[in-house]
């Protein structure tokens, strides 16, 4: 078996461009996602001028998603004895990052598509019958199947919060 000897710098800096790139498909921004790996790839915390070193971003840039990795319940915040400076760090529990992700996004794009198709499924609709009924087939499919994701949401949820079922999916796979 061949070892592929690499120094972390380097490691790290692929982790943070291909976090990067995966965030932006989940939605969240490059900067973002590049950010989050960072401080995940950092055991300790980081301060707002290291993170603007190691990942070529302004402070602006930095401080909004900082903000948003809060938001998030991602990243947390803290000051250390005798420094001005504020230190930025991960979260580095996976399961807890998984729920928190999924909690977000539930909460921001799930919740508000429900809102809607609940409001148009009781909407009384006028125009065209064959057109009305095609539009309200739609609009039940998918407020169901946005239920199913939002119980399967709340299925992952529990499942994370639970250390058996964590171990017991770890062994199966």
């Amino acid at each position: 078996m061949y070892i592929w000897r690499m120094k972390l710098e380097e490691g790290r800096s692929k982790f943070i461009q291909a976090w990067g790139s995966l965030g932006s498909s989940w939605g969240i921004s490059k900067s973002m996602a590049q950010i989050h790996a960072l401080l995940l790839s950092h055991p300790d915390g980081l301060s707002t001028d290291e993170i603007m070193e190691e990942v070529q971003l302004s402070r602006g840039n930095v401080n909004t998603n900082v903000r948003e990795l809060i938001n998030w319940r991602l990243v947390r915040k803290e000051t250390v004895l005798g420094e001005r400076k504020e230190f930025f760090i991960a979260l580095h529990d996976v399961h807890s990052i998984a729920q928190n992700i999924m909690e977000e996004r539930k909460r921001r794009e799930l919740e508000p598509v429900r809102r809607l198709l609940n409001e148009l499924k009781a909407a009384k609709l006028e125009g065209n019958k064959e057109e009305i009924e095609h539009f309200q087939t739609l609009i039940s499919d998918l407020s169901d199947f946005v239920s199913q994701m939002e119980n399967l949401t709340n299925l992952m949820t529990k499942i994370n919060s639970n250390n058996y079922m964590k171990k017991l999916i770890k062994a199966i796979s």
